[in-house]
């Protein structure tokens, strides 16, 4: 039965991913680690194959519709990459296993990189459930191009800790410094997402033995996921989705929150 929910799981990833271009990839490591008992190390491992690889698909049906820009998707994949692969090689293996002591508390690993990836739900809950002003487009000459690429590195960073695609983060960089319209900043950062997902996983291939059998059934199933998401996407109202997609992420966060803490 947990292995059947976990399945579920995986197709509503692909959906989401499918319709939103990013929102589905915060809910694989919830999926699992609390569904299907992954330790957090392994399953934000698993989780960047599985987004990488289903964005890739997705990726594909997109530049179909001509709704990918391949040029911008590089030029903001690239400082990313580098931050997802230095921290899934380097960085996370390098945690110690108790981050810090309190008294007679500790933080473990495991405990800090789930409150980490529960804080970043919160705070995109936040962004998606706000009222949305007008974009403000912002001119790249203006701003220090390095500026904005050690921001993307940074954001590198935080997709390889919590194991997420970043399509949260890398969306509203499509809008204001790509000006590009809402359905081409979706189909270029399921780009962004496959990039960075796939590359940060090679830094773990050193670092654990994978499930191959597990990851690639569930990621197939995934799959199925986001062409489903695709079609749908064609006929939903967005801003009523992004609503009713934040309050669960949002749930979820506090859901999050309240186990690593209180249970």
């Amino acid at each position: 039965m947990t292995e059947f929910l976990g399945y579920i799981g995986a197709l509503f990833i692909g959906i989401i991913l499918g319709i939103t271009g990013g929102g589905g990839s915060i809910l694989t490591v919830p999926v699992l680690v609390y569904v299907l008992h992954y330790n957090p190390i392994t399953a934000t491992a698993y989780s960047l194959f599985i987004v990488g690889t289903t964005s890739g698909f997705g990726t594909i049906q997109n530049f179909k519709n001509k709704l990918v820009v391949p040029k911008t998707a590089l030029l903001f994949a690239i400082p990313s990459v580098i931050g997802v692969y230095i921290t899934r090689k380097f960085i996370v293996p390098r945690i110690p296993d108790t981050v810090f002591y309190f008294g007679s508390l500790q933080l473990s690993k495991e405990t800090f990189l789930m409150l980490l990836f529960a804080v970043v739900m919160f705070m995109a809950a936040f962004s998606m459930l706000k009222k949305q002003k007008e974009i403000v487009v912002v001119d790249v000459k203006k701003k220090s191009q390095f500026l904005v690429m050690v921001q993307l590195f940074f954001v590198g960073i935080l997709i390889g800790l919590i194991g997420a695609g970043g399509g949260f983060l890398i969306i509203p960089a499509l809008l204001k410094l790509a000006q590009l319209p809402m359905k081409k900043a979706i189909g270029t950062s399921l780009l962004i997402i496959t990039i960075n997902s796939l590359i940060g996983f090679t830094g773990d291939l050193q670092n654990m033995v994978i499930d191959w059998p597990f990851l690639l059934s569930f990621t197939a199933v995934s799959v199925v996921g986001i062409f489903i998401g695709l079609y749908i996407q064609k006929f939903i109202n967005e801003k009523y989705l992004k609503q009713v997609f934040g309050v669960f992420v949002l749930i979820m966060s506090c859901v999050i929150l309240y186990r690593e803490l209180f249970s």
